[in-house]
């Protein structure tokens, strides 16, 4: 039997002979930079008693979720990152301060593919003595990230050329959000700024991995290269490589250019079949170059 959330993706059905796939923070909405800054670096100090090293917390947190490789990783992976390089700081080594090395989540994250809050609490619940004690501190933390996401983020628009992207895709393709932000606060930030039915779908973080939200929508049900991506980070370029589909980057920086790029060029190549080559591979020599693997303070 299917996980349950994921029931939705087993039911999709295709409707057209192309398939779009498109990630939403950071690619469809400005949402990455107040998300990171003002929710999940301020929570990570907050549940952790990090107050005396805030600013590395947020420097660290920065380069983990929107200026490297990593760029758009799962919160749980990104909590485990982010407090493996803080250790390894050497100001932060001075000061003595404790940073948590999160064993029993580093052996959820490794075991769980549903890295979310559902498949956390369910962990928790079969869990006894520290293990639990350190699960349910980081649901803490991951709980109150949703609640000052809630309430900070909104009135944020789409990226200009979103919404005419999705208009232009409408009846040629079939659109659904691949995307590792919980399901609520997908929903709600689509639903608020009124694009989401332009889309089949919208996938979160409980259905599983963005690999699985393609795998199981997509395989042996479109043609070659008729199967495309649009993403922000490198985890949506390995998502679309695992399932064969092409990728078009929305580049950290110069979203609107690349909106605007996507609607003048990338989107008639892909309907006409001459994407693959040359022109994917311009686009993503540009994108790779702008993430480093290796933070400025090493």
């Amino acid at each position: 039997m299917p996980h349950e959330p994921q029931q939705a993706l087993y039911d999709f059905q295709p409707q057209h002979e192309f398939f779009v796939g498109i990630d939403s923070d950071g690619c469809v909405f400005n949402s990455m930079e107040v998300k990171h800054n003002d929710c999940f670096s301020v929570n990570l100090v907050k549940h952790f008693g990090l107050a005396s090293i805030s600013r590395q917390v947020h420097q660290v947190w920065d380069f983990v979720n929107l200026y490297s490789t990593t760029r758009g990783t799962n919160r749980f992976k990104a909590i485990l990152l982010s407090c493996d390089f803080l250790r390894e700081m050497p100001l932060v080594q001075k000061m003595e301060v404790d940073v948590p090395e999160l064993p029993h989540l580093r052996n959820w994250v490794a075991n769980e593919t549903k890295l979310g809050n559902p498949a956390l609490q369910q962990a928790i619940d079969n869990a006894t003595g520290e293990r639990r004690d350190e699960l349910s501190q980081v649901m803490a933390w991951s709980l109150g990230v949703n609640e000052s996401v809630a309430e900070i983020v909104y009135n944020l628009p789409p990226f200009p050329g979103v919404r005419e992207t999705l208009q232009r895709l409408q009846g040629k393709a079939d659109v659904i959000v691949v995307s590792a932000t919980p399901d609520e606060a997908l929903k709600r930030e689509w639903a608020e700024h009124h694009i989401e039915q332009h889309v089949a779908l919208i996938a979160g973080q409980e259905m599983g991995t963005k690999t699985e939200h393609l795998t199981i929508t997509t395989k042996d049900r479109y043609p070659e290269n008729h199967v495309l991506m649009l993403g922000d980070s490198p985890g949506d370029l390995k998502a679309a490589r695992d399932v064969g589909a092409l990728f078009f980057p929305v580049n950290p920086g110069a979203e609107d250019a690349s909106w605007a790029r996507f609607l003048d060029e990338a989107i008639d190549l892909f309907f006409k079949e001459q994407y693959a080559g040359a022109y994917e591979d311009e686009l993503l020599g540009t994108f790779q170059a702008l993430l480093p693997e290796t933070p400025p303070w090493l």
